[in-house]
């Protein structure tokens, strides 16, 4: 490519913070897909992810839509999304499962559950390297890249007033989105630093602790705990794993928890609760997600229950891993359950994506 940047580039990422700023921002919904930068000279175009691994071969469609929509030599940054059958939010698992390693496979989704793209930064325009222009401006130029882009392609919606932001932190999140982000105005783009700030939903929830994986330091550290929650029928659901821990309490909880440890078979994850509950001890098995990562556990029996914060949920289970919060000896595990979730009012997906080319608002 005869591009002033080209593949891989690394994207510029963000901190977090607890509420949102005030000052010379912008304001943008953050989207839950996958972060991608776009290259396009004239008939090439590449679709790198995060890492710089190139998309092209899972998303077909949006390599065509990106050959069709964006000016002939552009960079564009931007996220990757999938919108559920029905129009009204977005769908994680389904987008997940579009890495796959079959070839027919792909194409099959690319039919079945097409993807779409948000854009939300403009990085290069034909001979000029935009990344050191101010936000302000280059949200200008992207504006005008993406007022004629249409079908799969969308302009992510922005907004100058924090009290909008506030709103749409609160109402978004129906729609699946991840929270807020918020940028500098005069900022440029700092590709691998953490230069924007990104305001997420932070919640706790009390989970039973229903099994372990061991470190890969060494079979006597905890690398994981996994995590239940009781349904309405009294079964318990994998819902996710914490393993944020110091070295030295890795150890610790080694020797805590061996009291707990038991090849019952009136374990409640006994026959199986998808690919991360296995019953052997160790074991070598992977997954095309994985790789070749050991997903055995030891179950444990279901009797301690700890407090976890988490942002989301995505289905059954948490969108991402949660973190330690405490351990709860006042809690009955039988009490911990999906109703004491809060659930975040629906939100129709339409409302949130915005036409190209439509000005902030």
């Amino acid at each position: 490519m005869e591009l002033p940047l080209t593949p891989p580039v690394q994207p510029m990422l963000a901190s977090s913070a607890k509420g949102i700023p005030e000052g010379n921002f912008a304001y943008e919904p953050k989207w839950d897909g996958f972060r991608s930068i776009v290259f396009r000279d004239r008939n090439e175009v590449e679709i790198t992810s995060r890492n710089g691994r190139s998309l092209n071969r899972y998303f077909p469609e949006l390599v065509e839509a990106f050959g069709q929509g964006l000016p002939e030599r552009c960079v564009v940054d931007g996220e990757i999304i999938l919108i559920k059958p029905g129009g009204k939010r977005l769908d994680f698992d389904l987008l997940q499962q579009r890495i796959h390693p079959a070839e027919s496979r792909v194409e099959m989704l690319a039919e079945q559950t097409p993807a779409s793209f948000v854009a939300f930064d403009l990085l290069a325009l034909e001979d000029r390297d935009l990344t050191g222009t101010p936000f302000g401006e280059r949200r200008t130029e992207l504006e005008a890249v993406m007022r004629t882009a249409g079908g799969r392609l969308h302009l992510t919606r922005q907004t100058l007033d924090s009290a909008t932001a506030g709103n749409w932190f609160e109402s978004f999140e129906g729609a699946g989105l991840d929270g807020v982000m918020a940028k500098d105005l005069d900022g440029a783009y700092e590709p691998g630093k953490r230069s924007m700030t990104k305001i997420k939903h932070r919640r706790t929830a009390d989970c039973v602790v229903a099994g372990y994986r061991v470190h890969k330091s060494g079979d006597d550290r905890i690398g994981s705990l996994l995590l239940g929650l009781y349904d309405g029928d009294g079964v318990l659901a994998n819902v996710g794993v914490i393993g944020a821990f110091p070295m030295a309490r890795r150890r610790e909880l080694f020797d805590e928890l061996q009291p707990l440890v038991t090849w019952d078979t009136s374990h409640p994850w006994s026959a199986g609760e998808g690919e991360s509950a296995t019953r052997t001890p160790r074991s070598s098995e992977g997954s095309r997600w994985t790789g070749s990562k050991d997903l055995s556990f030891t179950p444990l029996r279901p009797e301690r229950v700890v407090e976890v914060a988490y942002d989301h949920m995505e289905g059954p289970r948490f969108r991402h891993p949660p973190s330690f919060l405490r351990w709860r000896g006042d809690r009955d595990p039988e009490t911990c359950g999906y109703d004491q979730l809060e659930e975040p009012v629906s939100y129709d997906l339409a409302g949130v994506l915005q036409k190209p080319g439509t000005a902030a608002s």
